[in-house]
């Protein structure tokens, strides 16, 4: 009997022993946490579902009345909406696709066809909707034309994109963009000019001058009426009095119309201001030229790194002249201008 009483009292000082040990790392554990919060203040704590899992288990076991004493990342409360979440979730299942589903689809489908094509009445887009098997009515498809403010189809206008995709190859844009060079004389501003088609996006430079005279737009005129059989005819500029009236006179009587962009509207003429942006930001901003020979070189470069080793968003990603080469061999830099502009390709 006495033997039972010393293994009775030998395992309660044990259990409290280990009680208090637990209570002091408990204790341990929430002033660190509250120091550590502390620390990060005001900001706000980012949690995976993963962490919101297990606090919220956990959190659940406990009760609210032990975490009030315990929570001090989070509020016992939150705690405790994670846990409903996670319940609400395991019994939550996918929705099966109602009728609703199809209906905003078939909206959709025809606002879209309305939009993408001026000409469709009613009962072409009716036909093409039955062959994506979907059964509509005349007066359905009026309703929903009607409710998104879309004309019947002799009235409904065509957008700008869809006329200048419609003349892609004839049109093409002009502009300038100066350039600080270092001369004998100091710093002088040079003038370039350019074209860009904006179908394929390839630029060609007509000429640098620090003296943009009427002599030189002459030479930039026939420059661009004689570089190939298949130029453009009509060729959008900016109001700069560069290009005149004389100059406007010798586009039309080589078959180019100039059409000027309105005051102020960068965005008319984008596809030349990309070009101007880009050429700017990845390789004039980058050096120093010195002489109109150097910026020459630069500019040179630039525009065969532009054509054939740049890849283009607008077209893509993909470059617009040719393709790279796949192959298994090793990947081989191609560089110009010391590194400035690079290439990567696999060796052939």
């Amino acid at each position: 009997m006495i033997e039972v009483s010393v293994l009775r009292l030998l395992l309660v000082t044990i259990i409290g022993w280990l009680d208090r040990r637990e209570r002091e790392a408990l204790a341990y554990l929430i002033e660190e946490n509250r120091l550590l919060r502390r620390q990060v203040g005001r900001r706000r704590l980012q949690f995976t579902d993963a962490d919101r899992r297990r606090l919220a288990i956990r959190a659940h076991r406990l009760g609210r009345a032990a975490l009030r004493d315990l929570a001090t990342i989070v509020t016992p409360n939150t705690l405790l909406r994670w846990h409903r979440q996670l319940v609400a979730r395991k019994w939550t299942h996918p929705r099966k696709r109602t009728r609703g589903g199809v209906l905003a689809e078939i909206r959709q489908l025809v606002v879209r066809m309305a939009e993408e094509n001026p000409t469709w009445g009613y009962t072409r887009i009716q036909g093409a909707l039955k062959n994506l098997e979907h059964q509509v009515g005349r007066s359905t498809i009026a309703r929903i034309l009607k409710a998104h403010g879309l004309s019947p189809a002799p009235k409904r206008p065509t957008s700008w994109q869809t006329f200048l995709r419609a003349h892609w190859g004839a049109i093409a844009g002009a502009d300038f963009f100066t350039t600080e060079v270092w001369t004998w004389r100091g710093l002088v501003t040079f003038y370039t000019v350019f074209v860009i088609d904006l179908a394929t996006r390839r630029v060609e430079v007509l000429g640098t001058t620090p003296h943009p005279d009427e002599a030189f737009m002459r030479q930039i005129v026939r420059t661009l009426t004689m570089a190939d059989a298949n130029q453009c005819r009509v060729l959008i500029c900016d109001r700069d009095a560069k290009w005149s009236a004389a100059v406007r006179e010798r586009f039309e009587e080589a078959g180019i119309r100039v059409v000027h962009t309105p005051y102020q509207a960068p965005n008319a003429n984008a596809y030349a201001e990309r070009f101007v942006r880009s050429v700017k930001e990845e390789c004039l901003d980058r050096i120093i030229p010195i002489g109109q020979g150097h910026v020459r070189r630069v500019v040179s470069e630039f525009v065969a790194h532009y054509h054939r080793e740049r890849n283009h968003q607008g077209l893509e990603n993909a470059l617009i002249e040719g393709a790279p080469v796949s192959s298994c061999g090793r990947v081989h830099r191609q560089s110009r201008l010391g590194g400035l502009l690079n290439f990567y390709r696999r060796a052939a």
